[in-house]
């Protein structure tokens, strides 16, 4: 009998914009905090986030002078509405992609699907054409769009790929995670919204999944929505740009669920029926610094098991769904022959997204 046909990701490339925000964002965070008590306890937040550096497209301002970023997109009591932030995704996330995708060094003449995943920015025509005609791909690419499923889109953006590759082994898909985060800040002095914009950086991740045997080879894919958890991540549409709600209580939820998986073990859970020691590599989704211990906490995990994921959140922040290929990346570039993985990340639902995989 013919072997059966396994998807492989093959390369991944990866891209962020010039411009590091992180320490004047704390700068503009610590203007909008008057209260002394808020002001410390965020003070005391960014200094245990684990998050060094964040990119964005928008050089920081001058905040003495009253400028957010030099440009003047966001001035103060004037934040811009959803329609402008829609034209500057539109301006910024192409070129943004591009670079990812340039880093593969691949041929795209040979591409014959294309899945793009985004969720921090909308258009018709999408993303996924512009990048089609801009890469000069063929006219008969099968494209398709994963949009606003939140940080755990990378997941079923693959999942897609891999699927495409199994069903047809000469198929070569170009996988785009491509999130301008940093045009959704909003102005407001509440702690919780300032705290959670601490947390966002843009970025783009891009992939080449086949069936050549080369990279890492994709196993199950697994998905779990998390019972009574709807409202504890949510991300809207508003009329002055995308608003994100991510509850305190998220940390804690993850822990739970992950704690009892690995009590249950069971072969219909996350974990397989396995255990998390049968697992060397975990690309876990860098959501925050309280996320990643979530994840070691319930798991039971060593303190070394997600040095990638807690490196990519230091250099980058959360870039939403790209971020778990950015850890996926690290992995790719030094894991060993037959090293077995589980990447892992969460999303409005709340969901999480996982599927194993195997270096080749």
């Amino acid at each position: 009998m013919p072997r059966p046909v396994v998807a492989h990701i093959n390369c991944i490339g990866t891209a962020v914009p010039p411009h590091d925000i992180h320490l004047p964002f704390l700068a503009y965070a610590r203007n909008l905090l008057k209260d002394p008590r808020r002001l410390a306890l965020f003070d005391r937040m960014a200094e245990r986030s684990g998050i060094s550096h964040r990119f964005s497209h928008m050089r920081a301002g001058n905040l003495a002078a009253g400028q957010v970023d030099a440009g003047g997109f966001f001035t103060p009591g004037r934040f811009p509405g959803t329609a402008a932030r829609m034209v500057a995704y539109e301006a910024e996330s192409l070129p943004l992609a591009r670079r990812a995708i340039a880093a593969l060094d691949i041929d795209l003449s040979r591409i014959t699907h294309l899945v793009v995943a985004t969720c921090t920015g909308f258009a018709a025509p999408g993303l996924d054409v512009g990048l089609a005609l801009a890469l000069g791909l063929r006219a008969d690419v099968q494209r398709t769009l994963v949009g606003f499923m939140g940080c755990a889109a990378a997941v079923p953006a693959l999942r897609i790929a891999a699927a495409a590759v199994v069903a047809d082994p000469t198929a070569r898909v170009l996988v785009v995670n491509v999130e301008i985060c940093s045009l959704h800040l909003q102005e407001s002095d509440d702690l919780t919204t300032v705290l959670s914009y601490l947390l966002w950086g843009d970025g783009c991740a891009a992939a080449l999944v086949s069936a050549d045997v080369e990279g890492l080879a994709l196993e199950d894919f697994r998905a779990a929505i998390i019972p009574d958890s709807a409202g504890l991540i949510t991300w809207k549409i508003g009329d002055s740009g995308f608003l994100m709600h991510l509850s305190g209580q998220v940390p804690m939820r993850i822990a739970q669920t992950l704690l009892r998986e690995r009590q249950r073990n069971e072969p219909s859970g996350l974990l397989r029926g396995e255990g998390a020691q049968a697992i060397d590599l975990w690309a876990v989704h860098a959501g925050g610094r309280t996320v990643l211990d979530a994840v070691e906490a319930g798991l039971g995990l060593g303190p070394s098991a997600l040095d990638a994921s807690r490196a990519v959140l230091d250099e980058y922040g959360n870039m939403s769904s790209a971020t778990v290929m950015f850890v996926l990346r690290r992995l790719l570039r030094d894991a060993k022959a037959g090293a077995r993985g589980l990447a892992m990340a969460f999303g409005p639902g709340m969901v999480a997204e996982t599927f194993r995989f195997r270096a080749a």
